[in-house]
Formats: structure tokens, C-alpha cells, sequence
């Protein structure tokens, strides 16, 4: 009867889902099956350039200095608004894990007691639970919020729009499954997702909240533009790794480094301010939970592993070790990175086409696996004798039951009794890195249990990291290396003979050469484990080992963001271009394409067919001399001629231009009208209707297309098309015959502008210059008090 209750509850939930209205700002937000993610139907281009059409420049011409220092006022409140609901966001999660884990850890202790049978069932059901909820969320409701989410945000930054990853409900299903996959003890961390979490809030702010659930609001829906929305997007990344691992700084790297293709310094102030505010954030959430108001291990869950009164010097013959962690991080990440892709592109092509009841059947089934390992290979250690108590020593031994700490005792004879495979195995990943980081725990673990735990997690990583639930790579990645770097840590510490050495600083270094090798960040990387470690004289250190894991996973593939971008069919630009590049030229990048243009003045009809028959977003706009010759006037971008063809205000009878008659252009639409919706394919073709007398009409381009759209000779080369490409963060470039004629050259001064009396009016040096320098010439001026003036600049 139970179950029955329980299948109509599903039954009627899927219902009521189903009712509510399938578009975010009028478009579907479901993301159905990854062949349609993988051929480029689910992407699409984002324009960052700044179209310089008639109506943008007109409204460019009355905003005054008032209105951009408003501008930028609302930009820096919504970097407030985007780290404090981050940091809030965060919040939740670490709170609703550690309780949820802290619940499941004490009642299966309580249990166990009476029964290890009963408490193994217990523990089964309870991960089970957790991780079919957070399956069912994803696979049912966002499955745009399946994985870590920053492959995805890295090809936003890019310029590439993947549907369906910054919706509200994306929001609401990275939050609820990370809860569940992670609470359910799964080989994978929340501090991904939170990445996503931090750019889905900050897009949704960006466009004034969610219209579909009516949580909007008018005051917040100011920026427009995909460039602003880049622009608030990349802070809610960098909030999104403060929150995670309170390494404010790190955000702000990982930002730089890893997800951003474009930079510049006020972007930089803004995310190191969302930054800072999501730190204040946290800290007064651990303030809060320190006063017991969090429940079960509420303040455990805020990462941040001190190590601080840890290892405080190393010497000459730990470097070679050192470097050797360097080099397994590089080896075991480039693995990670190779089995993963495997394994993710079996699963999407084959397991998870047969549908959604294979996927959550999958999670489930791993769920089980992981479970049954970690509660049941620690039954088969033998337990260790505490070691000799230690007035100075704060580290029970064992831990009490119910806390989190080394030593824990599990399944031991004795009450003075550890044992070393549990306390990194039936823990939670937060807890289990804290212990394997510690110092002063010399011998706590076996090479045994390490070897143990190294493989099957290792494993576990692997066969986990893809499925249909909310999935982070920091934190497994962490544990890995972390484990190795421990082993490595006991060999050295029994070679040299030394007690200053800490097992828990070669850990430390070990985490960080395996995710060196498997994401291939430096900097960002560094900072970041120098924060959560809080031990700045380890920063040398961390530096080796990085350098060198990146070195060798280099040698033998991408990382791992960047592989699994490629295997969800993000066409990201890459930093470098490739070699064969060098040899190549831009007319041989368009290849043989006919290109689609339309005269100045077209016919409604025709626009429409052009349309339809191709899914070009941007056409060439071309008009004619009264010579007859032929000239290029702009670019008009698909989602203008839509709008155009919607409103039909700018439709005419006359096939001649409409300023024939020497007037102004006219304009009858807000430059606002013709921006996309965020997370929207907006209007579509299909969704027009006009009738026959409309399709006899014309529309003069004129006032509608860019007229200074980014040109590059034919014979330049394809290098320097795709740096200019990728660093201005164009989505179309004009190939045209080599120019006959030169009107100017630009150079530096000619970019100046010098200040004058009158504010109201603006002078470029170098037209200043070339004016004093005609007076001078032509005696219009005291040729006296001018000489020295001409000297100077012509010595210049």
C-alpha cells in the first residue's frame, strides 16, 4: 500500500510539472537527449559585439556622463546581489549535506551496536534514498544540471550558448541534486556544481528574475546584452569557487585562468568584490552554525583544511619525492581524463538514449556499489591500537561516536582500538580529507589501507563522474591525490628518519598534483589550496608539483573540462591557435559556401525564404553606387529581421531607399527590442505569420544593420583571424578582397583624447597637435613664444 502511495505521489507530481508552462521567456527549457546537444542543434553563438546600428547610436547620443556613472553603480549592486545569493546558495547546500550525512552517519552508528547486518541495510537505503531523488530531479526536471556544469559555463564565456544551462529550473536542480548526490555518498563533490550555481544566479538576476514562475521583478532588469550578461555571469563563477572552498582570491583566478576568454580590469574589480562578499557571507554562516544552530556536523561542511601548525620547513632531499608526486598526479590525472571520456561517450551514446528510467537505474546501481565498498571493505581491516595518549595532543583517540575526526572505531574488539580504513572510507569526503591532511598523525594509516582506498576510489571517480546527477571533480580529485600523497609521505618520513616531516604536507601536495594532472590549472590552483589549507609556506611546494603535473598530463591530453566540452559538442576557441593555421588564409576558411547577403531595400518575401532555407545568423547587407558599383554597407543579424518581420511598423510600398529625400534615417524602435531573451533561442521564423499583402511589402535595412562590422582581407592569415576572432569574442567576420585604396592610418597618439576648456567637447591629441603645429607654420600665432613648442615637437 506504501508503494502504491508512493507511485501516485510521483505520478501526481510529474503531472503538476507538466502543467506548468514549458518556456523560460517563451522557450522550452528541456534538454532532450545529447544527440541533439552533439550535432550543434542545442547551440548557438552569443553576440558579444557591439552592434553599431542606427538606433543603438542614437541612444547612444543622449545618455550623458549621469547615466554611464549609473551604469556602473547598477553593475557593482548587482555584483552584490550575485555573491551575497551565491554565498547563500552555498550555504544551503553544506548545511543540508552535512546534516543529511551527519543523520546517516549516527543512525548507522546507533545501529550498528545492535547489528552490522541492520546498520549495513540502513546505510544502503538511506544513500539509495538520497541518490534517487537527486537522479529523479535531474532526469525529470533540469537535465541541463547534470555533471559539473563548468565545461558548459566555460563555452558561455566562450561565446557559446548551450540551451537550457542558466534557467531557473537549472538553478533549482543543481541545488536539490547536489543535496542528494552528494549527501548519498557518491565519488563526487558539490564544489562543481556550485560553479554553475553561482552563473545561474547571476544570469537570473541579470534578466530580472525567472518570468515563468513569476519571480520577476522590473527594477532588476537592466542589462540587455550578452556582453553585460558575460560580464555577471563570470562573477557568479568566481562566487560560485569562493563559496565552495572559501578561497576568495582562488574565485577570482579560477575565473581568469579557467573559464573567461575575455578580460579587463574592471571586470576584475567587480568579481574580486562578489568575491569578498560571498566570504563575508560564509564566515558569519560559520559563526552562525558554531553556536549549534546547524545540526549534525553543521559547521564541518564549510571547507577549510588547517594545516597550518603542520610541516614549517623541508630540505634539499624532499624535493625528489616531492617532484615524484608531481609526476603520479600528472600520469593518474591524464588517466582519469582518458577513462572518463571512454566511459562518458559509451554512456551517452548508447546507455542513455534507451531513456530516463536507464539513467536513474544506473545512479542507483552505483550508489549500491559505493556503498557496499565503503561500508564493507573496512569490515575486512583489522584495527589498530590507538596510539599513547598525549597530554599535548588534542586528537581523541577514538573519536567520540557521532563527531567527525580521526579515529574512528568501526567494528573494532576494543574500545581503545581504530580502524584506519574507515576513517577515510565511512566518512564524508569533507571529513575524510580533513583527516588525511592532519599532522601529528604519524603511522594513523596502513600502505595497506591506502593502496586499498586509492584503487577502489580511483575507480568509483571514474564510473561516477558522467552520470545523471549533479557532479563535481574537485573534491574526488582531492581525495585521490591526497591518498597517494600520503603513501608517498609515510616512505619518506621511514627513508629519511626525520620527525619534522608531516605525512598530511605530502598529502596536500598530492592533492594537488592530481588535479594539476587531470584540469591542468596553475595559478588558481595554487591559490586555492594555499587558502583552504591555510599554510602560505607550503606555496613553493605546490608550485613544483603543479608545474610538473600539468607538464606530463600535457604530454598526453586535454583537460579535463576541455575533453568533456568536446564530447557535449561545445565548439570552444581555444587559447592557441593550432599550427596548421600558420600555412592557411582566411578566404580558405569560408571554403566554397555561397554567401547569403540582401540588397538595402528587400522584399518582405524574400527575407522570409532566406530564412527559412538557411540558419545563417548573420547576412551581409550590400547596396549600389550610382556608378554601379557594388558596396558592402553592414551586417543584419537574424534576430533583428525577426523582430522587423513581427512588428511589420517598418514595412513599405516603395522599393527605394526611405531617406531618398536627404532626411534622417527614421526610427521606430528602442535598441532594447532587438536583444534576445537569456537562455532563449527567442523568436523563430516558424512563430511569424504574414500575410500575402505583407510579403509584397519591402523593409529598408538601412537603419538596422551594423555598420562597422569587424573585416579582414582574404590573404590574411588564418592565425591572425583567430586570435582577432577569439580575443574580441566576434561571432561573424567579413572576408573581402584586398582594399584598393587608404584613407588614413591610426597609431597610438591618434587614440588619445586631450581634455579641453569646455567639457562639453572632446579633442584627440593628435588633432590638437597637427593644429598648433598649422599655426605655428601659417604665423597665426606669437611665432616668438611658439618656437621652443616647435622644436619640441618635432624632436619628438
Amino acid at each position: 500500500m506504501l508503494s502504491n502511495q508512493f507511485q501516485n505521489g510521483i505520478e501526481t507530481t510529474k503531472l503538476a510539472w507538466a502543467r506548468l508552462p514549458n518556456t523560460e521567456d517563451g522557450e522550452g527549457d528541456e534538454v532532450v537527449g545529447v544527440s541533439r546537444k552533439n550535432d550543434g542543434a542545442r547551440v548557438e553563438s552569443l553576440d558579444y559585439e557591439v552592434v553599431e546600428n542606427h538606433a543603438y547610436r542614437e541612444e547612444q547620443a543622449q545618455r550623458g556622463k549621469l547615466y554611464v556613472g549609473y551604469y556602473v553603480g547598477v553593475k557593482w549592486f548587482f555584483a552584490l546581489l550575485i555573491g551575497v545569493g551565491t554565498g547563500l546558495a552555498a550555504v544551503f547546500i553544506n548545511i543540508s549535506v552535512e546534516n543529511f550525512a551527519g543523520w546517516k552517519f549516527s543512525l548507522t552508528f546507533s545501529v550498528i551496536q545492535k547489528s552490522y547486518v541492520a546498520g549495513f541495510l540502513l546505510y544502503i537505503l538511506i544513500n539509495l534514498v538520497l541518490v534517487f531523488s537527486s537522479a529523479f530531479i535531474i532526469t525529470n526536471f533540469a537535465p541541463a544540471a547534470a555533471g559539473s556544469g563548468i565545461p558548459e559555463i566555460k563555452g558561455y564565456l566562450n561565446g557559446v550558448d548551450t540551451h537550457g544551462i542558466l534557467l531557473f529550473r537549472t538553478l533549482i536542480g543543481k541545488i536539490f541534486g547536489s543535496i542528494g548526490s552528494v549527501g548519498g555518498g557518491l565519488a563526487l563533490g558539490k564544489e562543481g556544481p556550485l560553479v554553475h550555481t553561482g552563473a545561474c544566479i547571476a544570469s537570473l538576476l541579470g534578466q530580472g528574475g525567472s518570468t515563468k514562475y513569476h519571480l520577476s521583478s522590473r527594477w532588476l532588469q537592466f542589462f540587455n546584452s550578452d556582453r553585460d550578461r558575460r560580464d555577471l555571469v563570470t562573477c557568479g563563477c568566481a562566487a560560485g569557487v569562493a563559496a565552495a572552498f572559501r578561497a576568495p582570491v582562488g574565485g577570482v583566478l579560477f575565473a581568469l585562468e579557467e573559464v573567461t576568454s575575455w578580460w579587463r580590469s574592471q571586470l576584475m574589480w567587480r568579481v574580486f568584490f562578489t568575491s569578498a562578499i560571498v566570504a563575508v557571507v560564509v564566515r558569519i554562516a560559520m559563526g552562525w552554525c558554531k553556536s549549534g544552530k546547524c545540526g549534525h556536523f553543521g559547521s564541518g561542511g564549510f571547507i577549510i583544511w588547517d594545516i597550518s601548525g603542520g610541516q614549517e620547513d623541508y630540505s634539499f632531499e624532499e624535493l625528489l619525492p616531492m617532484a615524484f608526486i608531481g609526476v603520479i598526479g600528472g600520469l593518474l590525472g591524464a588517466l582519469f581524463n582518458q577513462l572518463t571520456r571512454y566511459i562518458t561517450y559509451w554512456r551517452r551514446n548508447y546507455l542513455h538514449k534507451k531513456g530516463n528510467r536507464f539513467k536513474i537505474i544506473e545512479v542507483c546501481l552505483i550508489s549500491v556499489i559505493t556503498s557496499v565498498i565503503s561500508f564493507g571493505l573496512p569490515l575486512f581491516r583489522k584495527c589498530s591500537p590507538c596510539p599513547e595518549a598525549d597530554p599535548n595532543f588534542p586528537i581523541a583517540c577514538p573519536r567520540p561516536p557521532g563527531m567527525y575526526g580521526n579515529y574512528v572505531n568501526f567494528y573494532c574488539g576494543k574500545d581503545k582500538e581504530y580502524n584506519d580504513l574507515a576513517t577515510i572510507f565511512f566518512n564524508t569526503q569533507d571529513d575524510a580529507i580533513r583527516n588525511l591532511f592532519s599532522a601529528k598523525t604519524i603511522h594513523e594509516y596502513s600502505a595497506q589501507s591506502l593502496l586499498t582506498f586509492l584503487v577502489m576510489f580511483y575507480t568509483l571517480a571514474v564510473v561516477t563522474f558522467g552520470t545523471a546527477v549533479p557532479a563535481g571533480q574537485f573534491v574526488p580529485g582531492i581525495m585521490i591525490g591526497s591518498t597517494y600523497g600520503r603513501l608517498v609521505g609515510m616512505f619518506v618520513v621511514s627513508f629519511y628518519k626525520k620527525l619534522n616531516i608531516e605525512e598530511g604536507t605530502y598529502a596536500l601536495l598530492g592533492a594537488a598534483s592530481f588535479l594539476g594532472g587531470s584540469m591542468r590549472m596553475t595559478v588558481s590552483l595554487c591559490v586555492i589550496m594555499v587558502e583552504i589549507t591555510n599554510n602560505l609556506k607550503l606555496l613553493p611546494l605546490i608550485m613544483l608539483v603543479l608545474l610538473i603535473s600539468k607538464a606530463v598530463g600535457d604530454a598526453f591530453n586535454e583537460g579535463l573540462y576541455e575533453e568533456q566540452a568536446r564530447l557535449r559538442g561545445i565548439p570552444l576557441l581555444e587559447s592557441r591557435p593550432k599550427y596548421e593555421m600558420r600555412k592557411m588564409q582566411a578566404k580558405e576558411a569560408c571554403g566554397n559556401r555561397k554567401v547569403v547577403y540582401f540588397p538595402r531595400v528587400i522584399k518582405v518575401a524574400d527575407v522570409v525564404s532566406s530564412l527559412k532555407s538557411n540558419n545563417h545568423n548573420g547576412f551581409p547587407v550590400i547596396d549600389h553606387t550610382r556608378s554601379g558599383e557594388t558596396l558592402v554597407i553592414g551586417l543584419v543579424l537574424r534576430s533583428h529581421l525577426l523582430v522587423l518581420l513581427q512588428s511589420k511598423v517598418d514595412f513599405q510600398h516603395s522599393p527605394l531607399p526611405c531617406d531618398t529625400g536627404g532626411g534622417s534615417l527614421p526610427i521606430r524602435h528602442n535598441f532594447s527590442e532587438f536583444v534576445k531573451p537569456a537562455s532563449s533561442k527567442g523568436i523563430s521564423i516558424h512563430d511569424i505569420h504574414l500575410g500575402p499583402d505583407d510579403l509584397e511589402m519591402y523593409i529598408d535595412l538601412a537603419p538596422f544593420v551594423n555598420r562597422s562590422p569587424y573585416i579582414v582581407p582574404e590573404d590574411m592569415s588564418l592565425t591572425k583571424v583567430y586570435n582577432l576572432f577569439r580575443q574580441l569574442g566576434l561571432r561573424h567576420i567579413f572576408v573581402v578582397p584586398r582594399a584598393s585604396r587608404v584613407i588614413g592610418m591610426i597609431t597610438r597618439k591618434d587614440l588619445l583624447i586631450e581634455e579641453t576648456e569646455d567639457p562639453a567637447t572632446v579633442e584627440l591629441q593628435s588633432t590638437s597637435v597637427r593644429d598648433r603645429l598649422h599655426n605655428i607654420r601659417h604665423g597665426t600665432r606669437n611665432g616668438e613664444a611658439e618656437i621652443p613648442l616647435l622644436n619640441g615637437l618635432l624632436a619628438q
